[in-house]
């Protein structure tokens, strides 16, 4: 572990997840602090339990002022975000301590490889992606309630090894992200000005679909793939639609 380094984890309902991604966190870093946006399970329990710092801040649909919150509460130089479902492998914590031990000042981006429905994926929608995950704690700000991203000055480089995202066990989980998500979407779109018509909604979907089945090769990926491509034309039409509620005064 280095004494240098805190590891992030937001939390709610995570009491399936929470022990692996805290054990997992403790490899490579003293201190593992849990944000928690009022969990009604074992989450909390669990956490402290295996030696996890918990702080809590309600939920207001914004994922960037939870991350941003717990640099309030980040005493450490370095910090790292990890999701509930996602792991470290081995050649990422060695990665990671190596960045951490020496005197550079960078960011780092991840390699994340993502498993659902009991599925590997390579292309499509849950193709292995790059996610900017490991900050000097003081050089890191976030912005976008969801989808959200770091604002970091610093050079980028990328880690060897990789993040395992055990994302969607089951279509009820799916589906309760896919509301929450477009609702966050489309209400932080208006409260920025962003305008938008059912013809533009129509377009960017059917782009966004083709993109992820054959530009993106979600079709490679079987039936899972094609499903998941299709199910993204919906997500990104329904963001828009929500928005245009928004606009019309009909959204909530």
């Amino acid at each position: 572990m280095n004494n240098n380094l805190t590891v992030v984890v937001l939390t709610k309902n995570e009491e399936e997840n929470i022990v692996a991604v805290v054990q997992n966190a403790k490899k490579v870093a003293a201190e593992v602090l849990i944000v928690d946006s009022g969990s009604t399970d074992k989450t909390v329990q669990l956490a402290e339990e295996n030696g996890a710092k918990v702080v809590y801040r309600a939920w207001d649909n914004d994922f960037a002022a939870q991350r941003n919150f717990a640099l309030q509460h980040v005493e450490t130089e370095w910090v790292l975000y990890l999701d509930a479902d996602e792991r470290m492998n081995d050649e990422l914590l060695a990665s990671v301590k190596n960045a951490v031990g020496n005197d550079k000042t960078c960011q780092y981006s991840i390699k994340r490889k993502s498993v659902a429905f009991g599925q590997e994926f390579n292309y499509g929608v849950l193709k292995p992606d790059f996610v900017p995950r490991l900050f000097k704690t003081k050089n890191v700000h976030w912005v976008n309630k969801v989808h959200e991203k770091p604002m970091c000055k610093d050079e980028l480089k990328v880690l060897d090894g990789y993040i395992e995202h055990y994302t969607y066990t089951g279509w009820q989980q799916y589906f309760n992200k896919f509301n929450q998500y477009t609702t966050i979407w489309a209400q932080n779109a208006h409260e920025n000005g962003k305008k938008v018509g059912y013809f533009t909604a129509y377009g960017h979907a059917f782009f966004s679909f083709i993109q992820m089945l054959l530009l993106k090769k979600g079709i490679l990926d079987g039936r899972l793939g094609i499903t998941l491509s299709v199910y993204h034309f919906m997500y990104t039409l329904t963001k828009y639609i929500k928005l245009i509620d928004l606009q019309r005064g009909k959204g909530k």
